[in-house]
């Protein structure tokens, strides 16, 4: 059994500070900085011809920024995130393509794209948006609980990417049939999200055996 004792984050351990300033100035740049990468995982996308939802790797960046900076820093990334993306072009999508590949038949296109912006309350998919705060404040708690122990941080990395879903669904049957809000914001990304929560789920245990960290944590917990 995991034990439940509060642990550090992976990242208290990978940049330690003292001072209450040195703290600040760290989470400030490490919220500042994963809300980034949120934003250039978007980028990359498969538009499907049917659903206003696009597959980005967006998931994996609320999942490794949970597991990485706990729980209340990984969901002020996404948080900031959600901000950045009423002024700036950070989310999915994009009138202009960097790079595409279309596929010969179904109209499925694959690229890598200009971004887009907008109130999250006007696009179909901006309830998944709001949802990757909570997601990302799940995964870094149970993390900070000691789920990110081998197996079971594939159930903290469910957890979250089961939370998401909720307001996703939400907002998108609000833009689409009701009788197609399942078809349309949630089995076509099943399979991708299984993916990259598996992505997400070895990297976080890797990184703690390659910097010898899980042994100064573990501590505590025994």
């Amino acid at each position: 059994m995991v034990s439940q004792a509060r642990t550090l984050s992976l990242i208290d351990i990978v940049i330690p500070v003292d001072s209450i300033s040195a703290r600040i100035a760290r989470d400030v740049a490490l919220i500042v900085l994963f809300s980034l990468i949120t934003a250039g995982f978007a980028r990359i996308s498969v538009h499907l011809p049917f659903t206003p939802v696009p597959i980005t790797g967006q998931t994996l960046a609320v999942l490794l920024a949970g597991a990485t900076l706990g729980s209340w820093r990984g969901a002020a990334a996404l948080a900031l995130y959600a901000v950045e993306g009423s002024y700036l072009s950070v989310f999915a999508g994009g009138g202009d393509a960097i790079y595409h590949w279309q596929a010969a038949s179904g109209g499925y296109i694959f690229g890598i794209t200009s971004g887009s912006s907008g109130l999250l309350w006007d696009l179909a998919s901006g309830g998944y948006i709001i949802g990757f705060i909570p997601a990302a404040f799940v995964v870094g708690y149970l993390c900070e609980h000691g789920w990110d122990r081998k197996s079971w941080i594939i159930v903290a990395m469910l957890a979250g990417n089961a939370v998401l879903y909720i307001p996703g669904l939400i907002q998108l049957s609000f833009f689409v049939p009701n009788d197609k809000v399942m078809e349309y914001g949630l089995y076509p990304f099943i399979a991708g999200d299984l993916i990259k929560l598996y992505i997400a789920a070895i990297t976080v245990p890797v990184a703690w055996k390659l910097l010898n960290l899980k042994q100064r944590r573990d501590g505590p917990w025994t």
